[in-house]
């Protein structure tokens, strides 16, 4: 029973490897528009990858969870977490943001001048998710809440963009076809891993509405939310989880 969490973790990472597989292999054709020729990438397998995020991110929430019920916790798993983490949040949505770059410099009119550094800035975000989990595992800090904001947060916040694209909820699909708003979104996302700022974590000690109503608050605005913004409740329960986060930041632990 020992190696269930572990076996649960692996899934998470067998799911953001997919996930590559996906985006890597999304096949690109020609299309002649206005006489011009335009490289078209099908958009099809990115949805699939998004997916495998959500998918990595129950399969992340579970192996703790599982851990501590089975009292099975261990510094390999913990370390092997961190590993899965990396690929499944931080390396997939690198390659997500990479592809939303490519698509939107696709749009400009100097749109043949563009160079790969003009999408690299998108693999800073593995980078910096990376350096992330490397703090976390040595922080005794963040036993009970988080500092900075942890990479399933981020990963499954940019899995979002490409249903947000496909599904277009209130029009902000034109959002992410701008260079400017993807740049300034990889900005802040790097920082916000890196940040000191105290996270909320939803780990009940118990379950007194004086100690966690930010946590209930959350968890009543994500699924008040899904029903009426679909996949734009994702970056509004983002925004909601970092607001109530600086309202009411997280007690340090105690040791």
């Amino acid at each position: 029973m020992k190696q269930v969490p572990n076996i649960l973790t692996l899934a998470n990472l067998f799911c953001g490897a997919l996930a590559v597989i996906f985006i890597l292999h999304a096949p690109e054709y020609i299309a002649t528009f206005n006489g011009a020729d335009y490289m078209i990438t099908n958009p099809a397998p990115v949805y699939w990858a998004s997916a495998l995020v959500v998918l990595a991110g129950v399969f992340d929430f579970f192996d703790g969870m599982v851990a501590r019920l089975l009292k099975v916790q261990s510094p390999m798993g913990k370390e092997l977490d961190s590993l899965a983490d990396v690929v499944s949040f931080g390396v997939v949505p690198g390659m997500v943001l990479f592809r939303l770059l490519r698509s939107a410099y696709m749009q400009t009119p100097d749109v043949f001048d563009v160079s790969y550094v003009n999408l690299a800035p998108a693999l800073l975000v593995p980078c910096f998710a990376a350096y992330r989990l490397a703090k976390f595992n040595l922080d005794t800090r963040q036993s009970e809440h988080f500092i900075g904001v942890p990479t399933p947060a981020v990963g499954l916040l940019v899995a979002s963009f490409p249903l947000i694209m496909l599904y277009n909820p209130f029009n902000m699909a034109h959002l992410l076809e701008n260079v400017w708003v993807l740049y300034v979104i990889i900005g802040l996302l790097c920082y916000l891993m890196v940040s000191s700022i105290p996270m909320i974590s939803l780990k009940f000690k118990n379950f007194s509405v004086k100690d966690n109503w930010p946590r209930f608050l959350l968890i009543l605005l994500t699924i008040g939310s899904i029903p009426v913004l679909g996949f734009a409740a994702v970056p509004f329960v983002f925004i909601a989880y970092i607001l109530l986060s600086l309202v009411k930041p997280p007690k340090p632990s105690v040791h």
